[in-house]
């Protein structure tokens, strides 16, 4: 069961890679096959069960594009 979900902003996302980068259980990555409107690559996650909801990412995000909810 997914403990946490994470939401993205995909259109104000500039493909920048710093959540990845900064994601701790690494199941963060730079998605070659999604982009936005604008051009950039988007963030996808490999395994939403693996997130501990920490929310390195959405501090880190200078755009703050990702949003962590707990679930249940």
């Amino acid at each position: 069961m997914v403990k946490y979900e994470l939401k993205f902003n995909d259109e104000h996302c500039k493909g920048c890679g710093l959540c990845a980068n900064f994601c701790m259980r690494n199941i963060l990555y730079l998605d070659d096959e999604r982009i936005n409107k604008s051009g950039y690559n988007l963030i996808s996650i490999t395994d939403p069960a693996l997130c501990v909801g920490c929310a390195y990412c959405a501090i880190i995000c200078p755009d703050s594009v990702i949003e962590v909810k707990k679930n249940g």
